[in-house]
């Protein structure tokens, strides 16, 4: 079965370590053509990559613990084990964390990365809108998450793009789980435990969609590939995006 997304992370297993899509599907080949797909190397060495969206033709939004060196941005891209006529490879030129960013419980986990060129709109690469301010997702609401993460715990990454179904949950049901990591102010409770569905490894930075807005960015996910999972809530941090837009 292909991935979905869970994210949500016991005893703080570090983010760029906890991203992956349990429960859900292969897409429709460029359906989600705001998809970004993101590789650099960790303070490690090695390499890595996490998922993030295009909001504008030369910024993309992703988790702040994605965070590395020789950092580049593959678009347009379904099958990312290929080189697709689709795809535009562009390099980063800044990357933005944050600044209230804390990698030790992943709090303010959002990141602008600039693009070194503008990327070139088709019908495979096209931008994602933001939530509105004042629009808040609620309990019960269905949303989608897609990525390139593992499509099992501790199992392998899938080539081509995954999309799993996820319902919003009451914020206590990660405040119990997370009761010193989780704050409701800039955090979305994501998936039900009941239902095989969830992010993992590879799925970190890409986006909630619910009503075809970015509501959330994949942060916190279970190792085990449970539900739920923790997103950074993206309308908390609107007039940062905005104006680091703006002025970068």
């Amino acid at each position: 079965m292909a991935p979905v997304l869970i994210l949500l992370t016991f005893l703080l297993l570090l983010g760029a370590d906890a991203e992956e899509i349990i429960g859900g599907h292969e897409v429709k080949p460029h359906s989600r053509p705001y998809m970004a797909y993101i590789e650099f190397v960790d303070d490690k060495g090695e390499n890595y990559n996490c998922g993030g969206f295009l909001v504008k033709d030369n910024f993309v939004l992703t988790a702040a613990h994605c965070m590395g060196s020789s950092m580049k941005v593959i678009l347009g891209a379904h099958d990312i084990s290929i080189q697709e006529e689709t795809q535009q490879t562009i390099p980063v030129a800044k990357a933005f964390p944050h600044p209230d960013y804390n990698p030790k419980d992943d709090s303010s986990d959002i990141m602008l990365l600039k693009l070194e060129r503008r990327a070139k709109r088709t019908e495979a690469v096209r931008t994602l809108r933001l939530p509105r301010s004042n629009v808040h997702v609620k309990p019960g609401d269905v949303c989608y998450v897609a990525g390139w993460g593992r499509l099992r715990p501790n199992g392998k990454f899938s080539d081509t793009l995954q999309v799993v179904e996820l319902i919003v949950q009451k914020d206590e049901e990660c405040e119990s789980r997370l009761p010193h990591q989780y704050n409701k102010a800039t955090a979305i409770c994501v998936g039900d435990p009941k239902i095989n569905g969830a992010t993992a490894k590879g799925d970190s930075g890409g986006p909630l969609v619910c009503k075809n807005r970015a509501v959330g960015i994949v942060s916190l996910v279970c190792m085990d590939g449970s539900a739920p999972g923790t997103f950074t809530r993206v309308s908390s941090f609107l007039s940062w995006i905005q104006k680091m837009i703006k002025h970068s």
